[in-house]
């Protein structure tokens, strides 16, 4: 699935000057702890957050994450707009809750990242 299918599905909007709207990404992320994204999200995601500081920009690097999904119609600081763009981060926008936008995603075929079975 590329971000402007992500984009569409969400009824989003990007944040980012410079983006690649057919850029793929592999699966999906949700999480509001950024230890949680570092142990489950793989390289070539998406994330979706509702947090806002530029922690979640530098997480997002150290995990390879292509885009960050601000959800509840949130909007970073300046600040973390800032260092996306000088890491290459993009950001999007949706007003869906995070619960609806991880179903809009799955339900149209994206496959979670931070899957874990209940056997192990």
């Amino acid at each position: 699935m590329n971000l402007r299918t992500v984009v569409a599905l969400l009824s989003g909007t990007v944040g980012s000057s410079e983006i690649d709207l057919e850029q793929d990404v592999v699966a999906g992320a949700a999480a509001d702890l950024m230890s949680d994204v570092l142990t489950f999200a793989r390289p070539d995601c998406v994330l979706l957050t509702g947090l806002t500081h530029p922690q979640v920009v530098r997480t997002a690097e150290i995990a390879g994450i292509q885009a960050i999904v601000f959800v509840r119609g949130k909007h970073p600081p300046r600040e973390t707009v800032e260092l996306a763009e000088e890491l290459g981060v993009s950001l999007l926008y949706t007003g869906f809750s995070m619960y609806q936008a991880c179903g809009l995603l799955y339900s149209a075929g994206l496959p979670p990242t931070m899957a874990v079975s209940l056997h192990d």
